[in-house]
């Protein structure tokens, strides 16, 4: 991530957080106050992103990238997906790896 893309994510949080529409030009106006050098067209795209998005929700769901797909597969199967007990379950016991005493290799008899 560029220096760029941090101080406009940092200052669109800030007008988010503080009830202000984010606008280009408020975003430009925080990232200048904070002494912070960028490309010109950096606000813009993040207030036109702003402006596309609710910003709650990529807030609540940044970490849930990917997940959707196994869940889609089991309900198109006609499947329940597993509770949490039948997972327990699943799990299996992995095989005791054999010592050298139980095969006859023994160093020290």
């Amino acid at each position: 991530m560029s220096i760029g893309e941090l101080a406009c994510t940092y200052a669109a949080l800030i007008l988010h957080d503080d009830e202000v529409a984010v606008t280009a030009e408020k975003i430009a106006t925080l990232v200048k106050a904070a002494n912070v050098e960028i490309e010109s067209y950096w606000p813009s795209l993040f207030a036109k992103l702003c402006e596309k998005k609710n910003i709650e929700d990529l807030i609540l769901n940044c970490g849930a990238g990917g997940g959707g797909a196994p869940v889609a597969a089991v309900a198109a199967s006609g499947g329940a997906a597993p509770s949490a007990e039948e997972k327990k379950e699943e799990k299996k016991e992995e095989p005791k790896e054999e010592s050298d005493d139980d095969m006859g290799f023994s160093l020290f008899d």
